[in-house]
This record gives structure tokens, sequence and C-alpha cells, in this order.
């Protein structure tokens, strides 16, 4: 007895195929009725390796609720050596990182409120920056692309602070330009022009150029800008987070008369030192929110590196991640097998590799274990996220949980679908093709309407002999084989009505255990199928007319030319 996977490609998903313009090679598709459930509604290439691109992410955070739980909170440690007399420091205030990627500018009132309340005033020493939790090297950007300093391409750190993005403010009527956060760790001059020009193309934005070829980065902004442009925010990757916190956190407690005589050291807190404090992110929950429907790369990072220091101790090391995330998922039951390579958790990567059947089973997990608690951490069709835009004013609204992943010649896309009677389905639908990212989106897109309005309940996957399998003449998806798929089926059609079928009709259609599906083309038509011999079809066509309708007949469906024979 071998376990075979079952085929299901209906004939509206194959129709929107055939009429998408990208070959059935460049597609996967894996959609399922969510959680428990064996009844799959479309498979195609569900076992081919794939770039994943930002859809991995969910494999990244899902292990991190799985491990850590949604109320997890990222801790910042402070310290201090010497001794503390009449508000004066005489020593040094430590600061360990663990990698919470949400510090911010927000977080320095909390802060230096906290050290004030230890009665600190003045610090003799220095300012000792701990960011040995992570091991990442000393690279600012991923130099994935041509956009070098887009925030991106931010790498990870242990003392991650602003999510490493440097924001210079220029406010063209004034010729002002000024850092949103004190930060002497780069200098900005200012070669900007501003003219008498409208406020669009080439002057309605800055132009600039950094240069690390000294100890100090110089960002130069050069070339035209409209007067009549707003304040222009330039968020760009330039310099050292832990250098922007030490800058930052300096400035705060200088504005609440706290002064530091000493400056920024790096080095590992001694076990000497006392703890004064911590302070907590937001819990895991919001953080893992914003991953998925921003399609944050750097929280990605951060939350991969995070595991692979709770699960293999510190320094964290992109290895040690990787084997994490992997180890979490499998251990618990939500990968079974499949072939996976991660690489740095985010999906910016061409290395990175996955199947649709895998990140389907993972979907499967997550939804099973967490329901919609999990789902809500997804983009909402038509509401947030990366499908805000996507679905709005179209029936998907509100009903679809999705993660996208985009790169060149890559676009992705799953999660959870809610049809219109209320099912919610496990959707992958991962394009890998040079025939136009639009069209691979216009198709996912298609699809997952179709999906809104389907009604029916897919084939139940079942342990079976292959010589069964076969006799039944219900096409199969077997792993690891290379066979072109037939574009032609054949299906029964069980009945034709004007209104839906209704749920006892249905009922007894799902009771003879019939793979069915309801196409819905000005009348609703009942196919019973794919089968990919007429001699299956017409066995199977006899205990359909014995059974639920003596006018039952078959069809044969050539999806690529788009054509429907009637056979008798």
């Amino acid at each position: 007895m071998a376990t075979v996977w079952i085929y299901a490609l209906p004939v509206g998903v194959d129709q929107i195929i055939a009429k998408s313009g990208v070959p059935k090679k460049d597609i996967s598709i894996y959609i399922k009725e969510a959680g428990k459930s064996n009844r799959v509604v479309a498979s195609l290439n569900a076992d081919t390796l794939r770039t994943p691109a930002s859809v991995i992410k969910v494999l990244t955070t899902y292990a991190a609720v799985l491990k850590l739980g949604f109320d997890y909170r990222w801790p910042t440690k402070f310290y201090m050596t010497g001794k503390l007399k009449g508000g004066v420091l005489k020593g040094d205030l430590l600061v360990k990182g663990f990698g919470d990627p949400t510090l911010s500018d927000k977080d320095l009132e909390s802060i230096v409120a906290r050290i004030r309340a230890k009665g600190i005033k003045r610090i003799t020493g220095n300012i000792v920056i701990d960011r040995s939790y992570f091991k990442v090297g000393t690279k600012d950007n991923s130099g994935f692309d041509r956009h070098t300093y887009s925030p991106y391409n931010a790498m990870p750190d242990a003392m991650m602070f602003n999510e490493r993005v440097s924001t210079i403010c220029v406010t063209p009527r004034q010729n002002s330009v000024t850092k949103q956060t004190p930060d002497e760790s780069y200098r900005i001059v200012n070669n900007l022009k501003p003219i008498n020009k409208p406020c669009r193309g080439r002057y309605s934005w800055p132009s600039f150029k950094v240069d690390k070829s000294q100890s100090t980065t110089t960002v130069l902004l050069k070339g035209p800008i409209s007067k009549k442009c707003g304040t222009r925010k330039l968020c760009q990757v330039i310099t050292k987070p832990y250098k922007t916190f030490y800058y930052a956190l300096k400035d705060a407690l200088k504005q609440n008369g706290i002064s530091v005589n000493g400056s920024l050291r790096l080095k590992k807190v001694p076990n000497n030192a006392k703890e004064l404090f911590t302070h907590y992110s937001k819990p895991l929950e919001k953080i893992i929110s914003k991953t998925a429907k921003k399609s944050n790369n750097l929280y990605a990072r951060q939350i991969l590196l995070l595991l692979g220091a709770k699960m293999y101790g510190a320094p964290s090391t992109l290895k040690k991640g990787r084997q994490a995330v992997e180890y979490i998922l499998k251990s618990r039951g939500a990968l079974n097998g499949g072939k996976l390579y991660i690489d740095n958790g985010c999906g910016l990567s061409r290395s990175s590799k996955l199947t649709a059947r895998l990140l389907a089973q993972m979907y499967d997990h997550a939804y099973s274990k967490y329901g919609k608690r999990w789902m809500k951490t997804l983009s909402i069709a038509g509401v947030d996220g990366t499908i805000r835009k996507r679905f709005r004013g179209t029936v998907v609204r509100n009903r679809a949980w999705m993660k996208t992943g985009t790169l060149k010649r890559v676009k992705n896309i799953g999660g959870y679908v809610k049809s219109r009677n209320g099912r919610i389905y496990t959707v992958v639908i991962l394009v890998n093709t040079k025939k136009g990212r639009w069209k691979a989106a216009q198709l996912q897109n298609n699809i997952i309407k179709w999906l809104v309005n389907y009604t029916g309940r897919g084939v139940a996957i079942k342990t079976s002999s292959k010589s069964e399998q076969a006799r039944r003449g219900i096409s199969t998806e077997i792993k690891a084989t290379k066979r072109s798929i037939s574009a032609v089926y054949y299906y029964i059609q069980a009945g034709s009505f004007a209104q839906q079928p209704t749920k006892v009709y249905l009922e007894k259609m799902r009771s003879l255990d019939f793979p069915y599906t309801v196409e819905s083309e000005g009348t609703y038509k009942v196919l019973i199928g794919p089968y990919t011999t007429e001699s299956s079809a017409r066995e199977a066509l006899e205990k359909v007319r014995s059974t639920l309708n003596k006018g039952a007949f078959l069809t044969q469906i050539s999806a690529h030319e788009k054509r429907e024979t009637r056979l008798y």
C-alpha cells in the first residue's frame, strides 16, 4: 500500500490557468479545506521546489509562536558598574541588546525615566553596549539588489534601533536639512539647489550619495529640488544601529539633565555588573503581525536569529537560526517532510526554496492550533497589509488572510480563503515565471475569487494502492514524477440548476463519495471528476445514473482549447 496524492484541478481553475498566459510548469497550486481535513480542492506541481520570496516569512513567524508564544516580549537589559552616590554614577552605564527589532526613539522617554528613577543624575564613565547575543558581522545592508540603502535591505543586529534606518528631513522652501534622530555617526553635506518649478518628476525628491570611505559616513544631498515641495523624509540604511542608539540615548539623557562624561564602548557586560532594569518590547503577536502584513524583512531576520539563540545558545548565527526554525516546525508537527531551504528567514534570497504542499502543511497546522488568532497576523484582503489594495472592492474583501511574496520573476501568495458558504480553505499559489508578475497576480486573484464562490468539497486523499487509483481512473500526482498532465478530462454532469443546488442534494453527493465541483456560468452545473480515461468515467457514470440522476451524462473538457464536448 502506498499514499498517492490525488490530483484535483477543477475545470474552473484549469480554465483560469489556460487564460492566464502563464505556463503550467511555472505554477504550483495546493488548495484544501483548512486544518485536519483531507479534502483537496486543487493541486498542481505541489511538490516542485520554488523560490518563495516573502511567503517564507510565515515559517519564521510561526516557529516563533510555537517556541515563544504570542505574548513573548523582547528584553533590553540595563546595568551599571562602579558606585552610585549623591546622584553620581562613578562607573559605566551598560546596555545589553537581545535583538528587539522594535526599539526606537519612542522608547527613549520611558528608558530615561527609569534611569532617573534609579537616582542617576551624572555618569562619569562610558555608555557600554553589548551586542554579543548575535554574531552577524559588520554589513549594514544585504547587497541583494541595486537599492543598497533601502530599508528592506537592512541587516540584523542584537542592538537594533530604529530598524537601522536613518531619517533625514529636507524642507526645500527653507533649504533646511535636519536629522530626525540626533546621531553623530554620520554627517550631511547639503548641496541641494531649491528652484521655482512644480513639485513633480525629478524636482520632487532629493538626490543623494553615501560615502563611507572616511571614518565618519557622509551623506551628500545634491541636485535641484522644487521649493514648492513639502518636507521630504529620506529614510535610508546609512550607519550602525548601536551607534545611533548611543547618540540618541546620550542626547535624551542630556535633555533630561543627566550628563555623560565618557563615550561609546562595545564589550560584553561583565559578571560584576549590577542590573538596573529591563525594557520590554511589545508582545510577539504585534511584531509578527507587522512582519507579515508589512512584509518587514528586518523583523523576520531578527526573529530567526532570536530562535537560533533560544535553541542553540548565544551568540546566534544565521546557521543556528535556520536550524532552529526548521527543527521547531518539524518537531511540533507543522512540517511533515519535503525539501526546504530557509536561508535568512525573510525571503530576500534566490537560494531559499520550498514547495506549495510543504507551505500548506504549515498553514494547516497553524489553523488547527490557533485558528483566527493566527489568521489575523496575516494581511486581510482589502483591509490591511500587502493585499489592502489588491482585493479592495472585490468579493474577496474580508474573506482572505494571506502572505504575499514578490521578487523578479516571482509572484507568490499563501494563506486562507473563506468561501461564501463559510468554509475555510488553505491556499498556496506559487508562480515562478518569466511571463510577467502581473499575469501571475491576475491568475492568483482569479483563482481566489473562484474559490470564494466554490461550493464543492474537493477530493478526499486516501491511502490506497496505485492499481486501485488507476482502476478508478482518477488522475494522480505522484511525488517526483515528471510526466505531463493531460489537458483533456472526462467529467460526469450530474445536474444543471437555475439556482444553487440545495444542501440536501450536495449532502447526497458527499455520502456517495463522488469528487465534485459546482460551476456557475449562468446556470449551476454539478460536475463529477476529473477522470483521465473515458472507460473509467463511464464506469462511474453507471453508478451516478443508478443512485443520483438517470439523466446524467459524460462530458469531455479540453481546458487549453476551451472546448466542452458532450458524450452520450
